[in-house]
């Protein structure tokens, strides 16, 4: 089961690169632009028999309580709001390196602290004025302003004395310290026009947003049903070589749904086109039939070198009971993951013992230990906090109060999971209770840090950053990623020391103590995972070989794929026919078909 409610990372943009340009700079570049001369090439992953046109439908979860990804910080949001807006920079899909975006030219001084951007005098608003340096200093004011609601985004900007405009189409960015991630932090959030929304209330800006620079712009929106991007044949980019092959469909439709059974349900009757599976059930059990068996619905499994988040029950550290180190400990000895994994999950997914998943291999091994439903060392350690069992209730009881504590969820899928805990909580004497609302409400509790536990599921980046969920001083910021509330001294000062270092592998050293010190407090009940897409969808798309991109997830289908006339028409006629279509594989591997 998966419930991707945040991201980690601000590079959202530059995964859904469609303004790359094939050329990347040295290291640390001189403050003085680069005299290279920029190359703009086809996308290596696009594929070039695609074509342009059709409409692809897919599930977008619940309906968000905004598509300003400033202001929720979630999936769905960060996805529509990079197909709309730009950032400077943008990075290769194969490399990583640093490619132009809005910005044709950048530099970096000598102290690593200088970071100057030149705008491509080619980029342009929807509306047809020109993108400027004014527009980028009016996108990091907005997100510094205390009144907006921008969270997790306020932390990279903070970094940043006030930029500089040097001229119309040059700005600099000054920061206060030195960081590795200045460069990603200056040049890679989504850039907003000034004149379209200055007058507005920023906290007000939700589902309108009438000027873009990218490749799509807003189209029909049902509240709660659906929500259309309409590809824009005047983006400044479109005839780019960079841009070619890549943003084929016409129109892409987000469909909305309470429950992903609802949505999977909606998917086997062809409302929806792609569906990836995050519950083992589906895979396993309800993915047979005719429309299975005669390859009218392709099956896939998708292993790339997508990065590896975490997920696991949320624990609020700022109030009783988790506040204590002993019974959020005992909370994890009381989670029965193999029984869940083996009985709801047919032993598809890896247990975590880690939130750096993918720091680890066989030979640089996770060494935190495994944690196993244990009900003995649970009320062992409850006790040791001083949670006695009242023998007339059976309930745990300190201080004249009973242990009960609320789950706040979203989804009735996680009830399944939530019912086995909840057993295995009652026998220890702790009474859980399941408190579900809908998105909006959801967001708003975890807003303001109102709730006990809750399931977290967070994606990752291939540049670990601890900062916005670990930093002490981030657990009181109001809308960040910091939801438990964690604090420790010792991770701030290795947080800090990471700061400096621009070697990847030293950071990760860093990251794995960092891990290891989170794991002994146990802000979360860790759950699973998987290291692969598992994906379904209708034969009538053309993909390219690697199907998805390097490090992406289902959502690079939306860029890289296109309607197949050929392929849909035989798809028609195969299923009115009830005749099979040629199969597919069924296993992916980009290292194989791409090569490394």
């Amino acid at each position: 089961m998966k419930i991707a409610i945040k991201q980690l990372i601000v590079i959202i943009g530059f995964i859904l690169i469609l303004a790359g340009m094939s050329w990347g700079i040295d290291d640390l570049p001189k403050e003085t632009w680069p005299k290279k001369t920029w190359t703009n090439r086809p996308d290596p992953v696009a594929d070039e028999n695609a074509l342009v046109g059709g409409d692809i439908s897919v599930f977008g979860g619940q309906y968000p309580k905004s598509l300003n990804y400033y202001l929720d910080n979630n999936v769905l949001s960060a996805e529509v709001f990079g197909a709309l807006f730009e950032s400077l920079l943008t990075m290769n899909p194969l490399t990583m390196d640093y490619e132009p975006g809005l910005a044709d030219q950048w530099s970096i001084s000598d102290d690593k602290k200088t970071f100057t951007f030149h705008i491509n005098p080619k980029a342009m608003w929807s509306n047809g004025t020109p993108i400027t340096a004014e527009d980028v200093k009016w996108t990091y004011d907005v997100i510094l302003n205390p009144k907006n609601m921008t969270g997790p985004h306020k932390i990279s900007m903070e970094r940043f004395a006030p930029p500089e405009i040097v001229d119309k189409l040059t700005i600099r960015f000054t920061a206060k310290e030195i960081h590795w991630k200045n460069l990603l932090a200056a040049s890679g959030f989504q850039i907003l026009c000034k004149n379209a929304y200055e007058k507005i209330d920023f906290n007000t800006i939700n589902f309108e947003f009438p000027v873009v620079s990218g490749p799509y712009k807003l189209g029909r929106i049902e509240e709660g049903v659906l929500l259309k991007l309409n590809r824009r044949t005047d983006w400044w980019l479109i005839n780019a070589a960079s841009s070619k092959n890549k943003g084929n469909f016409t129109t892409i439709t987000y469909k909305f749904f309470a429950e992903r059974t609802n949505a999977f349900e909606s998917f086997k009757k062809g409302i929806i086109d792609l569906f990836p599976v995050y519950t083992s059930r589906i895979w396993i059990n309800e993915t047979s039939g005719d429309v299975f068996s005669k390859n009218h619905i392709i099956k896939q499994k998708i292993h790339n070198h997508k990065p590896v988040g975490f997920q696991g029950f949320a624990m609020n550290m700022r109030k009783p009971p988790f506040d204590d180190i002993l019974v959020r400990k005992a909370m994890a000895f009381l989670l029965d993951r193999n029984k869940m994994n083996q009985t709801l999950m047919y032993n598809q997914y890896f247990l975590h013992r880690s939130y750096f998943e993918d720091l680890y291999s066989d030979a640089n091994p996770c060494p935190n230990p495994m944690i196993e439903l244990n009900k003995k060392k649970a009320r062992k350690l409850l006790k040791q906090t001083g949670w006695i069992v009242n023998p007339a209730t059976g309930f745990l009881e300190k201080n004249g109060k009973k242990f009960s504590f609320k789950f706040l969820t979203r989804a009735a899928s996680s009830e399944k999971f939530l019912s086995i805990y909840a057993e295995d909580l009652i026998d220890a004497g702790i009474e859980l209770i399941i408190d579900k609302k809908d998105w909006a409400s959801w967001a708003m509790d975890m807003e303001e840090f109102n709730y006990q536990m809750t399931w977290a599921s967070w994606s990752s980046g291939m540049f670990k950053d601890p900062e916005s969920m670990w930093l002490s001083e981030e657990a009181d910021r109001k809308s960040g990623n910091n939801i438990t509330g964690f604090k420790n001294k010792v991770v701030d000062q290795l947080i800090e020391k990471q700061k400096t270092i621009f070697d990847v592998q030293k950071r990760n050293n860093i990251y794995r103590k960092i891990d290891q010190l989170i794991y002994q407090e146990h802000p979360y009940v860790l759950l699973w995972n998987i290291d692969y897409t598992r994906l379904l969808y209708w034969n009538k798309f053309g993909v390219p070989p690697t199907v998805l991109s390097k490090y992406g997830d289902e959502s690079s289908a939306i860029w890289y794929w296109w309607i197949d006339e050929d392929s849909a028409a035989e798809l028609d006629d195969a299923i009115e026919m009830k005749t099979t279509l040629p199969p597919q594989s069924s296993v992916i591997r980009f290292d194989e078909v791409f090569g490394k």
